[in-house]
């Protein structure tokens, strides 16, 4: 079962436009997806963003997008709960980069889940699994 970083998320956004490593991800994990509420937070915050900035148009349409994600995902949204926390501080004691990113890696270890994310290097020395589904960041193939 997979865990989805805001990168993921947002990229699925695009529809046709999207990294067909990222829709074929999707096709695939069919309903063993989670979103970390972390994510809603990053993705509330972007929005939040556009409105200050003076861009309600784009507000309103990733707002839009965003509460279709919410009833989407409303049975796997996973919490930031207590024995996450804990596991958080473990993970911040050891080295203090990228705190929300270990969050969503608290998360992970909780529930024994793979990280998908094109940030990989965010999650490094959590102990965490992780899948970047990107096909534009997959090595180039020499062609013979």
């Amino acid at each position: 079962m997979y865990l989805v970083d805001t990168n993921v998320l947002s990229e699925r956004r695009k529809g046709r436009r999207a990294d067909p490593g990222v829709v074929e991800f999707f096709r695939r994990a069919n309903n063993e997806v989670f979103v970390p509420v972390q994510v809603t937070g990053e993705i509330e915050g972007g929005i939040e963003r556009l409105r200050q900035r003076g861009d309600l148009a784009q507000a309103e349409k990733l707002e839009k997008w965003f509460r279709t994600v919410l009833v989407e995902f409303s049975e796997h949204i996973l919490a930031f709960d207590l024995e996450s926390a804990r596991l958080w501080g473990i993970l911040i004691g050891m080295n203090e980069q990228h705190k929300v990113d270990k969050q969503v890696a608290a998360i992970a270890l909780l529930y024994d889940l793979v990280v998908v994310t094109r940030n990989v290097r965010d999650y490094a020395g959590t102990g965490v699994r992780t899948l970047n589904p990107f096909l534009a960041d997959a090595p180039a193939r020499q062609v013979p």
